[in-house]
């Protein structure tokens, strides 16, 4: 059910046809948008509340001022609603809705169950794969320090199965006692399952139950006056031991659980993770999600725990240091996902109390690094607006930069600054085409129209700042390409470098200014100029050298109209390769099958442009 336009919004109409059926609501703007997305095991009681008494105040009540038609889908159950939430959410990123930016995947161990010799590896991608995972790892670190101690206690073999399958002797890992060489024979079949039935309980978190039986074996072999395998027992028993004793928090069992907190400071958020796994703590990451003003902390957590988890693989306890609403949803709609039992609570003692402690600490700590790294990039932005004399603190910055060699494959980059530091999702590169080779004015022209005809149009946000590599000349072609797209706003400035091209002694040059300044190189000004400057150098370099590669990896056959590769084969194969075709005539290539004499032609003024 949809109402559009730009006329206050009437909600009567829908809410009397709403039934009091579990389902999604999404609250549109005026030009179709979603600007929320929220669920509800009864529709018409939910999406009613928005609308009833006086105006609220705070995000809904912005919220409902900006609604201009709202769509609901019916589901059989919640936790239906749920799930058809946190897609939704995913999808279209509402900008009412707390929004979750990292969704990279996590590392994991994997068990591949299908060779005779099993391995444990490094894994990250799809869950849905032969074998078994174990964690998902806070970061590739601790997955590698993991493997390292499995290798170190059972000897697993970490080999790829290409590399197992052509040994004839043992390689370096037996030697230094990190392997103990299925590949030639050297461990039979079953001591070797054995070791990995070692390995896997390590990994559930069962280390102590591994010590007591390896300590009976060690028993029984001195018992059998086998005295070097009871050595060996109590090597492994050692090393297990130390390994234990260094773990953090590993004292509540085979666990398998994410402590999660959640911080508020300014307007910010931070939620921060502990991972437990076999009852180790394995380490800890933080998210900084896009929340709508007036949130609360519980909300976001929720929200978190949502989009997190569903379509993922959760473990099997979620601890969360704030109550949550929907704990109970959650739970459930977790566990039908992954056919096991997953419990989302927070009313925890001992050691899952003290992770959640952990995660609190985390959260705050992260949140503070975070704002003193944003207050950084704020008091330079606030420097550089001094120091240039602007009328107000530039919060946008664009630096444009070329690059080529010798004219070859020139790139302009463009790099954008805020506040908050690099925004890098609005970097752009442009390859410059149809300018003279090396005149670097015409390829800043090009590049500074291609961008700034977009922001015309009104596909990018206006600049407060525009910064050029270069001097007087590069001034000038941007003002003159801001006065022909008539924008207005933006304050103009080139970088030049210094007569040795030492850091420090820059020189800035601004719009309408005779005299160029030259910032004190202690300034937090000039060493924002330097940084904005050096990225977008950096970033037209890497462009260049990637179109450049690709520009020598293609035959200059390919770009000649007619030459499609069944001829450019017959040429080479004829003339004995590239070289025989650029010491042909036009006689000669005009012999070869399938080449016509005007085609030749073509071919020999492409190769010879300067004959």
């Amino acid at each position: 059910m949809t109402r559009k336009g730009r006329e206050k919004f009437d909600p009567r109409p829908i809410l009397r046809r709403l039934g009091h059926r579990p389902g999604v609501y999404r609250m549109l703007g005026s030009d179709g948008e979603i600007l929320y997305v929220g669920k509800s095991r009864d529709l018409k009681k939910r999406v009613s509340s928005y609308f009833r008494g006086t105006p609220r105040p705070g995000k809904t009540g912005f919220l409902v001022s900006q609604v201009r038609g709202i769509e609901v889908t019916v589901t059989r159950s919640e936790a239906e609603a749920l799930v058809l939430e946190n897609n939704l959410i995913k999808a279209h990123r509402p900008r009412f809705n707390v929004l979750l930016k990292d969704d990279k995947s996590f590392p994991y161990i994997r068990l591949d169950t299908s060779h005779e010799f099993p391995r444990l590896a490094f894994y990250r991608g799809s869950r849905h794969v032969p074998g078994r995972l174990f964690g998902p790892y806070p970061n590739v670190p601790a997955v590698r320090a993991t493997l390292r101690d499995l290798q170190r206690l059972f000897r697993i073999r970490p080999c790829e199965d290409s590399y197992f399958a052509h040994r004839s002797r043992p390689c370096l890992q037996y030697q230094i006692e990190r392997c103990s060489a299925p590949c030639v024979g050297l461990i039979s079949r079953e001591d070797y399952a054995r070791d990995l039935d070692h390995a896997i309980r390590f990994l559930e978190g069962r280390g102590s139950e591994i010590r007591r039986e390896l300590v009976k074996r060690m028993e029984a072999a001195a018992g059998r006056l086998a005295f070097e395998e009871a050595a060996r027992y109590r090597d492994q028993v050692a090393r297990l031991a130390a390994i234990q004793e260094t773990a953090v928090g590993g004292e509540a069992g085979a666990v398998e659980a994410d402590a999660l907190a959640v911080h508020e400071q300014g307007g910010l958020y931070c939620v921060a993770a502990m991972f437990i796994r076999g009852g180790r703590v394995l380490g800890s990451r933080s998210w900084f999600p896009r929340v709508a003003p007036g949130s609360e902390p519980a909300e976001v957590l929720g929200a978190f725990v949502a989009q997190h988890y569903l379509g993922g693989n959760p473990p099997t306890e979620i601890l969360t240091a704030i109550d949550l609403e929907d704990e109970a949803l959650l739970s459930e709609a977790l566990a039908a996902q992954v056919q096991r039992p997953v419990a989302v609570r927070h009313r925890v003692r001992a050691a899952r109390a003290r992770w959640l402690e952990m995660a609190a600490e985390n959260a705050r700590q992260a949140l503070e690094l975070k704002i003193a790294g944003t207050a950084g990039f704020t008091a330079q932005l606030e420097a550089l607006g001094e120091a240039l004399g602007l009328d107000r603190t530039p919060r946008r910055v664009e630096c444009f930069d070329i690059s080529h060699t010798g004219g070859e494959a020139t790139v302009a980059s463009c790099v954008v600054f805020t506040p908050e530091g690099p925004l890098k999702s609005d970097y752009r590169r442009f390859n410059i085409a149809g300018v003279a080779a090396g005149d670097d004015y015409a390829a800043m022209r090009q590049a500074l129209l291609r961008r700034y005809s977009r922001v015309k149009r009104g596909e990018a946000p206006l600049p407060d700042l525009l910064l050029v590599d270069g001097g007087k000349a590069q001034l000038a072609e941007a003002q003159g390409v801001l006065n022909e797209l008539e924008l207005e706003g933006v304050e103009l400035a080139a970088v030049a470098k210094g007569p040795s091209r030492r850091p420090g002694l820059e020189k800035v040059f601004l719009a309408g200014q005779p005299q160029a300044l030259i910032l004190p190189r202690d300034s937090g000004a000039l060493h924002l100029v330097q940084q904005v400057r050096d990225e977008a150098h950096r970033f037209a370099i890497a462009g260049h050298r990637q179109r450049r590669a690709k520009a020598r990896r293609l035959s200059p056959l390919e770009d000649i109209p007619g030459l499609g590769p069944k001829r450019r084969r017959q040429l080479l194969n004829e003339l004995g390769g590239m070289h025989g075709v650029l010491a042909a005539g036009v006689e000669d290539l005009a012999r070869v099958q399938g080449i016509s004499r005007d085609l030749a032609h073509r071919i020999y003024d492409a190769l010879h442009p300067a004959d």
